[in-house]
C-alpha cells in the first residue's frame, strides 16, 4: 500500500467512522479498489489503526465526557456520573464477547468480502429509514437501553453495517434523546478500541515492521484530522434528523458493491 493509498483510506474512515454509511464496509471496499493484496491479518491491522485514529478524535470532542465517565468509575457512588459510567461499560459487554469469541472468524469477514459489504448496505439503509421516521423524545439511556444498543454495536462488527448508524438508530427506536443517542454511541466504542489494541499488545498480536509505519501513520494522521470534522457534523445531522439522506448512499453504493461481486 502506498502513502497516497494510505492516506485516502484514512480520510475514508475517519468520514464514514462517524457518518451512518459503514467505515469498516467502505474500508473494505476502498481496498478492493485500490487492489489491495495484503494477507487478512495485515489488513486487520491497518483497519485496527485507523478505528484508533477515529477513537482518539472521539476522545478530542467529547473531552469534557470521556472525563466525566473516568471521574464516575472511581467516585463509587450511586450519582448521575456513575451511572452514566456503568452503561457505557455494559453497552461494551456483547461487542468484546464476540471479538473475544470469534476473533479468528472476524479476520476473514475484513478480507475483501465485498458481496457482504453490500448486502449489510442495505441491512444499514433500511434501518436509517426507519430510525429517521421515529418521534422524537427526551428520554435518558437506561440500563436496559445500554444492554440492547450494545448488542446492535455488536452486530454492527459485520463490515457494511454502521456501527454509528446501528447504535443511534436503535437509540432513537428506543425514544432516546437524538443528540443523548449521538454522544452515547460515540462514546461507547471507545473503551472498546482502546482495549482491543491493549490486548494485542499484550498477546504480541500487533507486530508492525518499519516498512509499514510510514504507511500506517499517513492512514492514521488523515483518519483522524478527518474524523475531527465528521464527528461534530454528524451530531448536527442526528439532532436534525437528517439519516434518510444517508440510507440512499447506502443503498446505491450497496448495489453497485453487489453488482460487481456477482457479475465482474
Amino acid at each position: 500500500m502506498s502513502l497516497f493509498e494510505a492516506i485516502l483510506l484514512g480520510i475514508v474512515q475517519g468520514l464514514t467512522e462517524f457518518l451512518p454509511v459503514s467505515s469498516s464496509g467502505h474500508l473494505e471496499l476502498g481496498k478492493a479498489i485500490l487492489g489491495d493484496t495484503s494477507i487478512p491479518q495485515e489488513s486487520m491491522m491497518f483497519t485496527i489503526v485507523l478505528h484508533f485514529a477515529t477513537a482518539l478524535a472521539t476522545i478530542v470532542v467529547y473531552r469534557r465526557e470521556v472525563m466525566r465517565i473516568i471521574a464516575g468509575l472511581f467516585q463509587f457512588s450511586n450519582n448521575e456520573q456513575f451511572q452514566f459510567s456503568v452503561k457505557i461499560i455494559i453497552s461494551m459487554i456483547p461487542a468484546a464477547a464476540v471479538g473475544v469469541l470469534y476473533a479468528d472468524e472476524m479476520e476473514t469477514l475484513f478480507d475483501r468480502q465485498i458481496l457482504l459489504v453490500g448486502l449489510m448496505l442495505w441491512v444499514t439503509g433500511l434501518l436509517l429509514i426507519v430510525a429517521d421516521r421515529a418521534k422524537n423524545s427526551e428520554k435518558e439511556v437506561s440500563l436496559k437501553h445500554s444492554i440492547i444498543i450494545g448488542i446492535s454495536q455488536a452486530v454492527a462488527i459485520l463490515p457494511g453495517i454502521s456501527r454509528s448508524g446501528a447504535t443511534i438508530s436503535t437509540s432513537v427506536l428506543l425514544g432516546i434523546d437524538r443528540t443523548k443517542a449521538a454522544s452515547f454511541s460515540f462514546l461507547m466504542v471507545v473503551p472498546l478500541i482502546l482495549g482491543k489494541i491493549a490486548k494485542d499488545l499484550l498477546d504480541g498480536g500487533i507486530s508492525i515492521s518499519d516498512d509499514q509505519i510510514s504507511v500506517l501513520g499517513a492512514g492514521f494522521i488523515a483518519a483522524f484530522v478527518t474524523g475531527l470534522l465528521a464527528c461534530q457534523w454528524m451530531i448536527k445531522l442526528v439532532r436534525n434528523a437528517q439519516l434518510k439522506y444517508f440510507s440512499y448512499y447506502c443503498f446505491v453504493v450497496g448495489t453497485i458493491a453487489i453488482v460487481y461481486q456477482l457479475f465482474y
